[in-house]
């Protein structure tokens, strides 16, 4: 028993200890040291980068190193612990989804597979009214621009844009300032010490570059940077935690630390490791175009076989119409024989027919020669009556002027006469007292009473004189008249004659064509009517020149 207890107590106390990576997690036992540990079983450690890369392109050599360092960061930027616009948020949500699910494919990714993946900060989906729908749309359309990018570079790809942000990689701390009890906030970067309003973390109110820095002392609650221009203020600030002042201080020297260790030649380790890992990642790089084009050759080949599977069917199908084509065309062909037989009968009948018409037409020529000849004798006395016509109507206008003329004169002669019989009456009124009262002495009443009626008989005879001159002037008026409408009535019957005579010849070429046309039976009615038609011609024609010949004695006469 005693040597059971001894041994017991030379075996060391062990906890169990939890380490949660941004990726995974470790459980395994440490022995108890001097510091002090919490009773928690397990205890839990979180595994995260302590120090920020300047460039995150340069210092990040291993990819797994990269791959937990992304993780880190994209976990800061959806807690909103760096600040990051809503256009940067997609861009770098986009990165995110490449270096996830690789290459886009709209036949694999369909709308809603990034539903259950937090992409954006709930900041930025609160400042606008758009679904999660809508999100996804606009992240896919910048995702699917990044196809041929491995994970390792769109892991890098986002580091190169976070790293460019106002908050990336700083650590906040509250402070005041002096005794005064002034809240501040200092910030801890990779570039130096930088002082804050409470609550603006974007840009700093005073920073303090590393390389302008020549000592920071800590002594209990009290920080004084001292900076390499002793013409500057010494800056002092408090806090009044002092396990976030040893904090600050082991934060302040790792940095200034790997501030100095970045502008110095690498040393040969680190420099041999930027090589492996240069040579890695060009290895990986020609593996991934290898992969690349043998995919490429992979959806060529497949897309040949589609085209090829494509083009077999559409042949398939193409003999199939072909076939039935062939079909139909058989049966056409036989259709189009008997089409063909029955042509050739009516092509013999249309030509028997076209014999006959041709020894019709022949005939109807004739005809028309003979036709023609007598239209031209009847347009012949048409011209003569036309010109009849217009002989009349010009001796109708110039009697018509000839009655203007003798109205003119008429008016003339009654003027005339009126004012002769004035004058006549107005001398008798005058001169008629006088010579009786002068030249002869008193006539008795017997004589007196002659000579009145002798004067009286002198004006009745110049009055009978007018009155005659008068009635012979009217009466030629009305002679005029009578001959001019009897004119106008002649040159009336001569148009109506005229217009008969076409009307007849049209009827007689319409009753020519129209009995053609009935056939043979209507030949000899044609040749039966032609001598009957020719005497009624003859007949008409007679009368004509009879009705022309009075018509010209008659203006014989009258003019």
């Amino acid at each position: 028993c005693a040597a059971a207890v001894s041994q017991a107590k030379k075996q060391p106390k062990t906890f169990k200890v939890k380490v949660i990576t941004m990726d995974a997690e470790m459980e395994f036992s440490c022995e108890v040291l001097d510091q002090e540990v919490p009773k928690d079983s397990p205890i839990t450690f979180h595994f995260l980068a302590k120090f920020f890369p300047e460039k995150v392109e340069e210092e990040l050599v291993q990819e797994i190193t990269q791959h937990l360092f992304f993780l880190q960061v994209k976990k800061q930027i959806l807690d909103e612990e760096i600040f990051c616009s809503p256009e940067a948020s997609v861009l770098l949500a986009s990165y995110a989804v490449q270096a996830k699910y690789g290459d886009y494919d709209p036949n694999f990714h369909k709308p809603g597979f990034l539903a259950q993946d937090e992409l954006l900060p709930k900041r930025v989906l609160m400042q606008y009214q758009m679904t999660a729908d809508m999100w996804e749309e606009k992240i896919t359309a910048w995702y699917a621009e990044h196809r041929g990018i491995a994970r390792d570079e769109a892991e890098m790809e986002y580091l190169k844009i976070a790293q460019d942000l106002e908050m990336y990689g700083v650590s906040y701390f509250a402070i005041t300032q002096n005794k005064r009890d002034t809240d501040l906030l200092l910030g801890v970067d990779a570039q130096g010490l930088h002082i804050y309003s409470p609550n603006s973390k974007l840009n700093p109110n005073k920073s303090f570059p590393w390389s302008d820095i020549r000592n920071i002392s800590y002594s209990e609650k009290e920080f004084t940077i001292k900076p390499l221009d002793k013409k500057k203020d010494v800056f002092k600030f408090y806090s009044s935690q002092l396990r976030v002042n040893k904090l600050i201080l082991q934060l302040c020297i790792g940095n200034h630390d790997l501030f100095m260790r970045r502008r110095k030649v690498d040393s040969i380790e680190v420099q041999q490791m930027k090589a492996q890992a240069k040579e890695e990642k060009a290895r990986k790089k020609m593996e991934r175009q290898i992969l690349a084009r043998e995919k490429q050759m992979r959806e060529e080949a497949e897309r040949a076989k589609e085209e090829m599977e494509r083009r077999l069917f559409q042949l398939q199908d193409e003999a199939r119409l072909a076939n039935e084509a062939l079909l139909r065309s058989e049966e056409t062909a036989d259709l189009l024989a008997e089409k063909a037989q029955i042509a050739e009968e009516e092509a013999k009948l249309l030509a028997h027919k076209a014999a006959e018409a041709e020894q019709e037409r022949q005939r109807l020529e004739v005809t028309a020669m003979k036709t023609k000849e007598e239209k031209r004798l009847m347009e012949q006395k048409m011209r003569e009556a036309e010109q009849l016509a217009v002989k009349l109507v010009e001796q109708s206008e110039r009697r018509l002027k000839e009655a203007d003329h003798l109205k003119q004169d008429l008016t003339e002669a009654k003027d005339a006469e009126r004012r002769a019989k004035q004058k006549l009456l107005e001398i008798t009124k005058t001169t008629y007292p006088l010579i009786a009262a002068y030249s002869t002495p008193p006539a008795p009443p017997e004589a007196a009473d002659l000579g009145y009626e002798s004067a009286s008989t002198r004006l009745d005879f110049k009055d009978s004189d007018m009155k005659r001159l008068s009635m012979e002037i009217e009466r030629e008026r009305l002679e005029y008249m009578e001959k001019s409408k009897h004119l106008q009535d002649q040159l009336k019957e001569l148009k109506s004659e005229i217009e008969s005579l076409k009307l007849e010849e049209q009827q007689q070429q319409a009753g020519l064509y129209g009995l053609h046309d009935e056939g043979k039976g209507g030949k000899e009615i044609i040749k039966g009517g032609k001598k009957k038609e020719a005497q009624e011609r003859d007949e008409r024609r007679g009368s004509v020149g009879r009705k022309k010949r009075k018509r010209q004695e008659g203006e014989d006469v009258v003019i």
